[in-house]
């Protein structure tokens, strides 16, 4: 998670995310779309061209110009980014409905977001998770940032479960 944030983790990263799978690729159409500083989106598509995300192509001589496109990696983001979608819909609506659907080509309806186990296919929900130390679990951790004690050794094993639901 502090990783995937370390990449993501402001709304100006956000709404350019948003913006490329509208289709926006060239920094002026960027700029004039959110209304950023000019330094400041130089430095948030910086950042997703180094992580990886966007890929930066030249496409003009004079002056220097580049687009950025999303690479695989920022479209295995599109998954993510609909459930934020979907979740801000729910929770942060002024009941005049969603300000922007997603419509699914394929079968011909709304797109009606989910994440689900790509085994059973059930949804996923938080009480039913556990989470376990996974194999890219750093062996050396910052003092204060080792939450292993939380998370079962072994999938299945004992702990990992999250403390019981709390809703006010």
């Amino acid at each position: 998670m502090a990783r995937s944030a370390d990449v993501l983790g402001d709304a100006w990263t956000l709404v350019i995310l948003r913006d490329s799978f509208h289709g926006v690729t060239k920094f002026d159409d960027f700029q004039q779309s959110l209304g950023i500083a000019r330094n400041t989106l130089s430095d948030r598509l910086g950042n997703l061209v180094n992580a990886g995300v966007l890929t930066k192509e030249f496409y003009q001589d004079n002056p220097p110009r580049y687009e950025y496109l999303l690479t695989e990696m920022g479209h295995d983001l599109f998954p993510a980014l609909a459930a934020i979608l979907a979740w801000g819909d729910r929770w942060l609506s002024t009941g005049n409905g969603a300000p922007v659907g997603l419509y699914h080509r394929p079968c011909g309806h709304d797109a009606e977001v989910d994440v689900v186990c790509g085994h059973c296919r059930q949804r996923l929900v938080d009480d039913d998770l556990q989470f376990y130390v996974g194999a890219g679990y750093p062996d050396v951790v910052g003092e204060g940032h080792d939450f292993r004690d939380r998370l079962a050794l072994t999938p299945g094993g004992e702990g990992g479960r999250p403390q019981p639901r709390r809703v006010p």
